[in-house]
């Protein structure tokens, strides 16, 4: 994976040598093997840390377990991934509340190179009972060449908002040329028809993420309010509605309405306590897209509407 390889050489006592030696043979065990891995709270990294603190007492453990590092599990992750925007935005939808939470310098050790950055801060007494340092060496067997990730996230408030913007835009244009252009009706189509779709499964996954797995990091994720299973009644209707339908119309019309009535709420429910979730890029993004959307086919229904009664008249006149 091209990642940079450190060996650090520890001063354990021979007590903790044995009994981390003890902890070893057990862990190596076919039923001990095993755990159910968290990505942030029980990974590769934490197991290492765990593992140190129980041999040295809990040292570790009560040196950084109340010192504050002014970042969250989320801070990690967006500079982490910041070189894939697809899977930045992902997480960025998919992780909730939860990561928001200010994290100690013990619970940032779920990363490697944080376990060695406070291991070696780390003393224990030595032969004459003076502290010494529990890193006696390190070296670096291997130094990678990729590109190291930057110190804190991108800020790419406003790349989201310009391309909701954009696509907001480009629905409510096509929108206005639908009725009378083929092209303009085709290109409405799958811009509103993708977007149900896309935001009505990410929907379906976010609450079954909430509802139907263990992974409490992406609970009570205020992304459903851009993102909604709601949005796929919006591709079911949208064919008859393209098709003149009055009744596809309405209920398109009311649910592109609903749609963004849920956006906004997501995104006024920032101004109460409690909503904390870092989501800001998510609401710049969403909130456009549903506001052409509604836009555009309130305005095919709004005109549509009249056209029907004209002629729904002009039947009941010939009837009679």
């Amino acid at each position: 994976d091209n990642r940079s390889v450190w060996i650090q050489e520890l001063a354990l006592p021979p007590s903790a040598r044995l009994e981390l030696q003890r902890f070893l043979r057990w862990n190596e065990q076919p039923e001990n093997r095993f755990y159910h891995y968290h990505y942030y709270r029980d990974n590769c990294s934490t197991r290492v840390r765990d593992a140190l603190d129980r041999v040295l007492g809990g040292r570790i453990e009560a040196r950084t377990d109340t010192v504050p590092t002014g970042t969250t599990y989320r801070f990690h992750t967006q500079r982490l991934t910041a070189n894939d925007p697809l899977v930045f935005t992902g997480l960025l939808l998919a992780l909730g509340e939860g990561v928001d939470q200010p994290i100690s310098a013990w619970e940032e050790m779920f990363l490697p190179l944080k376990l060695r950055e406070q291991v070696r801060k780390v003393t224990i007494p030595g032969p004459g009972g003076a502290p010494v340092a529990l890193v006696r060496s390190e070296r670096t067997l291997y130094q990678s060449t990729a590109e190291p990730p930057p110190d804190s996230p991108p800020d790419w408030m406003g790349r989201y908002l310009l391309l909701g913007m954009l696509i907001g835009a480009m629905v409510v244009v096509l929108g206005s040329y639908a009725k009378r252009n083929r092209a303009a009706r085709f290109g409405f189509g799958v811009l509103v028809g993708g977007w149900g779709l896309l935001a009505g499964l990410l929907g379906l996954v976010l609450a079954g993420l909430w509802g139907l797995t263990d992974h409490e990091m992406a609970y009570a994720n205020e992304n459903l309010f851009q993102v909604n299973p709601l949005a796929l009644a919006l591709c079911l209707l949208l064919p008859g509605a393209l098709r003149g339908s009055s009744l596809a119309l309405r209920g398109a019309a009311g649910t592109a309405l609903a749609l963004l009535a849920l956006s906004v709420i997501g995104a006024l429910v920032k101004l109460l306590p409690g909503f904390d979730q870092a989501n800001g890029e998510i609401i710049v993004l969403a909130l456009p897209i549903h506001a052409g959307v509604a836009a555009a086919v309130v305005r095919r229904y709004a005109v549509s509407a009249p056209a029907e009664g004209l002629r729904a008249l002009r039947r009941i006149r010939e009837t009679r």
